[in-house]
């Protein structure tokens, strides 16, 4: 085993988010997803107060430092917190979520056709650059746009993506509709906000859009559950 250093980091690209019951890391650059329970949150904790690898045990500290969710530092500095996120009620697995899908309504043409490019794009960035590669192409188009996009908007852009993603051949989850919508608005110059966040009991992960004063688009109120952790675009941007 290679020695551990003594100073360590969060780097900029992982978020933590604080559940009580749990400590989700998310790692932007990869994607990937850690869970860590009461103990080794604390231990978690204690390091970003600190910056010290010898606050947590050797064995959690050499892990995280090897999958990347801690970076190797010159000196002893405390970083962010985790973000303290409200936890779910518990509910035993006996909590029930809507399923299944159903066919989208009919959107125009030639929205359903922008939309389809956008799924194209969004798919294509993230088969070859991962998460980075999204957040990369999201900042990119959110600098382009000049002006708010209303609700009406925001609101058609996703069914038109969602129409789209109907008849795609290939995956067309939250991910890759959020993301299309954000660059059919951006093709117009209009500014959206993308969400990226995570809600606990399970620990699971979501993308949607918002307006940029915060009002949900084509979302069930179980969106309400997410705690944001990475926006792009409007005012309220902040990301890695």
């Amino acid at each position: 085993m290679a020695d551990l250093p003594s100073f360590v980091s969060c780097p900029a690209h992982v978020r933590a988010v604080d559940f009580g019951h749990v400590l989700v890391l998310i790692d932007y650059a990869t994607g990937g997803v850690r869970c860590l329970l009461p103990a080794a949150s604390i231990s978690w904790h204690r390091a970003a107060r600190t910056g010290r690898s010898d606050s947590m045990s050797p064995a959690l500290a050499h892990r995280l430092v090897a999958l990347g969710l801690l970076a190797p530092a010159p000196a002893a500095a405390p970083w962010s917190a985790p973000v303290n996120a409200d936890p779910a009620p518990p509910s035993w697995g006996s909590t029930e979520h809507p399923a299944g899908t159903s066919h989208p309504s009919r959107t125009p043409l030639t929205a359903t056709l922008g939309a389809a490019v956008g799924l194209s794009v969004a798919f294509t960035a993230t088969r070859l650059g991962g998460m980075r590669g999204l957040i990369n192409l999201l900042d990119t188009a959110a600098s382009t746009c000049r002006r708010p996009a209303t609700p009406a908007q925001v609101n058609a852009a996703v069914l038109a993506v969602r129409r789209a993603g109907w008849y795609a051949p290939g995956r067309t989850a939250c991910l890759e509709e959020s993301a299309a919508a954000v660059l059919l608005l951006a093709g117009r110059h209009r500014a959206v906000r993308w969400c990226h966040g995570v809600a606990s009991d399970p620990v699971r992960l979501h993308a949607w859009v918002q307006t940029e004063d915060g009002a949900h688009a084509a979302e069930p109120p179980s969106t309400r559950a997410y705690t944001p952790v990475l926006t792009i675009g409007g005012r309220h941007q902040h990301h890695p």
